[in-house]
């Protein structure tokens, strides 16, 4: 049989962190490429006893279909939170329960975007939303990403010469692949730009509350007046990531058109998993377990970059994120990652090449995304000292 595949997926390729997670499975390999949280963060007991009262008393509301606008209770129990924590008011806004924080990616591209028009991103920038766009036949303009986040002047020249700009994606905390968080003053000039030109904002924040250093900073969404932010979380990395389950917040005017694009994709997302998360926000101590788990990730990142500093190679170059899962380590300018990770892999140890994360995958690139969430503490300082090593031959040859 000949397959005619669709002109949107054509051009689509599997995610390299995809393919490389399954490296994983072998016992001996370090997986410094995967994008999992601490199992250890996992709150198994209380989801257990949440499941098994709800699965006794009330089994109908749980397994039956759902709103495909999300579980009420959890919808407004997330309303609050936010308003509380993120100061994003819902005054003019609508929140929708969707099945991952990616959904909510494909969600707005599926309502906004046609054919040809353009997505500016940050570069680098998460591959599974980039891969999402490009599936929906989105341009790609990458911008890129300096050390207190988007460089701005490269996003007003974006701005100025791309025509059918429908919106700009950016990861503003701890920001995948990088670790990067995105000043409060950049913030402002961000939004002010999209205002100047016109053109929305897809925000991601997958690891806001998982900040572990520095002060806090408020989302692009709190500064949003004019209904532009398009605003995306997830349960994956404060709850379980199996539980597929996020949540995307925008202007109510939207709201037709994203219910209608959520019902053509799943109908609803998974009741029971929503009615656990809403137990636990409610009537579980949630702020404590926020509390230990940003203390995991502290503890895992510091003995992450303390190796880093003494074993990797002078010229080898890495952020000190404040929060998140991961880092972001770079080779000198002009020397491709690619070949030092397969070279890493070969020794028994993955991380992902930067490129996987380019708006344009052609171009080589000079970094690699360590992940600290998911190894043992033995195995980031076996796996650093392995790196280090090569980092150390590759350099000097």
């Amino acid at each position: 049989m000949q397959y005619n595949i669709s002109d949107n997926m054509s051009d689509v390729k599997g995610s390299i962190i995809r393919e490389l997670f399954k490296l994983a499975k072998d016992p001996n390999m370090i997986a410094f490429g995967g994008g999992n949280p601490s199992p250890e963060t996992f709150p198994v007991e209380e989801i257990a006893e949440i499941t098994a009262k709800v699965l006794k008393e009330d089994p109908v509301s749980v397994l039956q279909y759902g709103l495909s606008e999300g579980y009420t209770p959890l919808r407004e129990t997330m309303k609050k939170h936010l308003e509380k924590v993120e100061g994003i008011s819902f005054e003019n806004n609508e929140l929708l329960i969707v099945s991952g924080g990616q959904q909510a990616a494909d969600l707005a591209t599926k309502v906004l975007v046609n054919r040809g028009d353009v997505i500016l991103t940050e570069d680098p920038a998460f591959i599974g939303c980039l891969n999402t766009f490009r599936s929906y036949g989105a341009k790609l303009v990458g911008v890129p990403v300096e050390s207190d986040g988007i460089n701005v002047e490269k996003l007003e020249e974006a701005l100025k010469e791309n025509e059918n700009v429908r919106f700009l994606y950016t990861i503003p905390s701890f920001q995948n692949p990088t670790g990067i968080t995105m000043s409060a003053e950049k913030r402002k000039k961000v939004y002010e730009l999209c205002q100047k030109y016109d053109v929305l904002i897809f925000e991601d924040n997958p690891y806001g509350e998982l900040r572990f250093s520095g002060e806090s900073v408020k989302p692009i969404k709190a500064l949003d007046t004019d209904g532009r932010v398009i605003y995306s979380g997830s349960f994956s990395k404060v709850m379980a990531p199996a539980f597929r389950l996020g949540f995307v917040v925008f202007d109510k005017e939207l709201t037709g058109r994203m219910t209608v694009a959520k019902q053509c994709t799943d109908v609803h997302s998974t009741v029971l998993f929503q009615h656990i998360c809403n137990e636990y926000l409610t009537n579980y101590d949630y702020g404590g377990h926020i509390a230990k788990t940003r203390e995991v990730y502290r503890r895992k990142c510091d003995l992450m970059l303390n190796e880093m500093e003494k074993k990797m190679h002078p010229k080898v170059s890495f952020n000190r994120p404040e929060g998140g899962l991961f880092v972001m380590a770079f080779l000198p300018e002009g020397v491709d990652s690619f070949p030092f990770v397969q070279e890493g892999i070969k020794r028994g140890v993955y991380c992902v090449p930067g490129v996987a994360f380019s708006a344009d995958p052609s171009v080589p690139s000079n970094g690699f995304r360590m992940n600290y969430s998911t190894p043992s503490d033995e195995q980031i300082i076996k796996g650093v000292d392995i790196l280090g090593k090569l980092s150390y031959e590759w350099l000097e040859k």
